[in-house]
């Protein structure tokens, strides 16, 4: 994960901040988490904090309503996205993640060694 990513998802904005950024009531972030829409971060208070990519998420659920799509529609959409992204590894990145699993498991060597041809008898 990269830095940027890494930050953008730290959960560290209170509920309260969440309203101003994004216009929604608490009762509405609320009912969006109980439908699984969107999963805040708790803090040892209990107390819902939430990442820039949750504000993210908030938003685009409100372009969604807004749109005339409902919660049930909007979490297929959310699904559909997910189901997505996880089936649209290249080839290049199926051979990275090959590499890498193999590096760490030590079936594989970052130095090639000596290549010698193979003799056919």
């Amino acid at each position: 994960m990269s830095e940027k990513e890494l930050r953008r998802s730290m959960a560290v904005l209170p509920i309260g901040t969440v309203m101003k950024l994004t216009s929604l009531t608490a009762r509405q972030i609320r009912y969006y988490e109980k439908n699984e829409l969107v999963f805040p971060n708790r803090s040892e208070g209990n107390r819902r904090l939430f990442s820039l990519n949750d504000i993210d998420r908030l938003l685009e659920i409100k372009d969604f309503l807004a749109d005339g799509l409902n919660i049930a529609d909007i979490k297929r959409v959310f699904k559909e996205r997910e189901q997505k992204l996880q089936n649209d590894l290249s080839d290049t990145q199926m051979r990275r993640l090959l590499r890498d699993e193999l590096l760490q498991t030590g079936r594989l060597s970052d130095d090639p060694g000596p290549v010698f041809p193979i003799k056919r008898v």
